[in-house]
């Protein structure tokens, strides 16, 4: 004897079956943004939120670059400057000339540490 269950397959409180209306959507406008490759990204936002929170530019969700509401403008991704290492700060910093005076006080006060160091280990 084959079963029957006729509320196989819906939720249980879902209401009639074929039921169309959920309930009331409060509504809602649609933004488009755009980013550099040209891909749009649709957002939707309340009707009753103030343009002015409303954001100008996103991240886009398919490549991660900024995207805006102007479709002929898209913004453009900020560039990232590469780490900078100690050395490359100190180049900045000083010319060529500073850094080979600053090597040679530097080895200057060792060869002079070091022949000290010799005069005394020697008497």
């Amino acid at each position: 004897m084959s079963g029957n269950n006729a509320i196989r397959g819906a939720r249980v409180g879902s209401g009639p079956m074929g039921e169309i209306d959920h309930g009331m959507r409060s509504a809602r406008i649609a933004v488009s943004y755009w980013d550099a490759e040209g891909n749009e990204t649709v957002r939707y936002f309340s009707a009753d939120v103030d343009p002015a929170e409303i954001p100008d530019q996103i991240d886009s969700p398919k490549t991660g670059l900024p995207a805006g509401r102007d479709r002929e403008n898209p913004p453009v991704a900020q560039k990232n400057e590469p780490y900078k290492t100690h050395l490359a700060y100190v180049k900045e910093r000083r010319t060529e000339e500073e850094a080979e005076q600053l090597l040679e006080d530097a080895l200057k006060k060792l060869r002079q540490r070091r022949g000290d160091l010799k005069k005394n280990q020697e008497q």
